[in-house]
């Protein structure tokens, strides 16, 4: 068992955050910024809390900040959780942490597994007893141990019975679902420490549904607003522009209209990179192949993408795989000469990195959840002449009324009173 350190009042550790970090084995110094800081001395001074960030506050890095931290004060192994709500973000944040913790991919003594059914290059399962075998390998030895998971996958881990000594919950709003909250539950009492992430919590006003106002996620440790970020430079303010179109009533199946609204608000707004949230996978292949939106993107030279659970990934009508389109979303992002329209339901809504991302176009209602995250994967820097993060809600329905009011909502709450954009269960 590692040895406990008391992180409060070891000077020691008080002493290995400095603001600039230099990562011993290579040339990569770390510059936190200060909101990060304060977020890791909360981390030391509590064994288990929640730490709300707005979304593109670099929350990623604390996390890894602590537990290189822990790995390296114990001699006798750490086992060490990390919670993502998609295979594809268990992926991203293992390639960040792996950028930190061990770049040169050379460390005997860090073992990495994943557990959940997404494909690795690392050791990967979803029995219990080979987690168990495999972890406590790792431990008899004195050595460190990282596992990537989703949350779909957590109970794999609890049944596993090991000793868990950091357990870090991204996007910590999805644990309080039914099928989730058990092994959340479970991890939050037997864990050494214990932190859920999250830029919306959910709060729950009924008894008979958890919510992240449960004791079982502890006291918030750290509140990050949004407008401090912004004031500093870190993120960008979103710009809501809500373009007014004819009501229609009684709106039925329209992919004709749905593409020529889209054209129009993309050619008043002048932007280059654009991520536009679906109703449906079926209201994107009416898009793609029931309407002009394709060709009059193709005459304004915008390449185009999708991917949806149902349909996989698509670029420019050519199917691939996920590696690729990531590979491929991240590498025009940062093309600054590069237009491209991106179109999903929900796979890009939370969590996953995007590069370049310029304006959001909202064609379906979500919950404040949806919502705050989608205006987060615009408003990361970019480049100079990015200024602010569009969000864009063309209204010709009842559902862009509703749609346009929520978002308002949100960037009211977010951006200018400085608070989370909470959601409520309420049944």
């Amino acid at each position: 068992m590692c040895q406990k350190v008391n992180w409060h009042n070891d000077p020691l550790v008080k002493q290995s955050f400095p603001y600039s970090i230099f990562i011993d084995g290579t040339a990569l110094t770390i510059t936190l910024r200060p909101h990060q800081d304060r977020i890791i001395n909360r981390l030391r001074d509590y064994n288990k809390g929640q730490i709300i960030v707005p979304t593109g506050g670099g929350k990623t890095l604390t996390m890894i900040m602590d537990a290189k931290s822990s790995m390296d004060r114990c001699n006798t192994g750490v086992t060490t959780v990390v919670v993502a709500p998609r295979i594809l973000l268990a992926e991203q944040l293992c390639s960040e942490f792996m950028e930190v913790i061990d770049p040169n991919n050379s460390d005997p003594y860090l073992h990495v597994m994943h557990v959940h059914s997404g494909e690795t290059h690392y050791t990967s399962t979803t029995n219990a007893d080979k987690i168990n075998v495999y972890v406590n390998c790792a431990r008899n030895m004195g050595e460190n141990c990282i596992i990537f998971t989703t949350y779909n996958s957590l109970h794999r881990i609890m049944e596993a019975d090991i000793e868990v000594n950091n357990i870090y919950f991204d996007e910590a709003h999805n644990s309080v679902q039914r099928h989730f909250f058990p092994a959340t539950e479970f991890f939050a009492e037997n864990a050494d420490r214990c932190y859920f992430y999250t830029a919306t919590p959910k709060y729950s006003l009924t008894p008979n549904k958890p919510g992240m106002n449960w004791s079982v996620y502890g006291q918030i440790i750290e509140n990050v607003p949004a407008p401090e970020l912004v004031e500093q430079g870190y993120i960008l303010p979103p710009k809501v522009v809500v373009k007014k179109l004819d009501v229609i009533k009684g709106r039925k199946v329209m992919y004709a209209e749905d593409g020529d609204n889209l054209i129009e608000t993309i050619d008043d707004n002048e932007v280059d990179k654009i991520l536009i949230c679906a109703r449906s996978t079926k209201q994107i292949m009416g898009l793609i192949s029931q309407s002009n939106f394709v060709a009059d993107l193709v005459e304004r030279d915008y390449h185009w993408m999708m991917i949806t659970s149902k349909t996989g990934a698509i670029i420019d009508g050519k199917k691939v795989d996920r590696e690729k389109f990531f590979e491929t979303l991240n590498k025009w992002g940062k093309e600054s000469d590069r237009k491209f329209v991106v179109i999903h339901h929900s796979i890009l809504s939370e969590g996953i990195n995007v590069n370049g991302l310029e304006a959001v176009i909202f064609m379906r209602n979500m919950d404040y959840i949806g919502i705050s995250q989608s205006i987060g994967r615009v408003i990361r820097l970019g480049a100079e002449s990015k200024t602010f993060g569009l969000v864009c809600i063309p209204t010709y329905d009842s559902v862009g009324i509703s749609t346009a009011k929520k978002v308002q909502a949100v960037v009211d709450v977010v951006f200018n009173q400085g608070q989370p954009a909470i959601s409520e269960i309420r049944r």
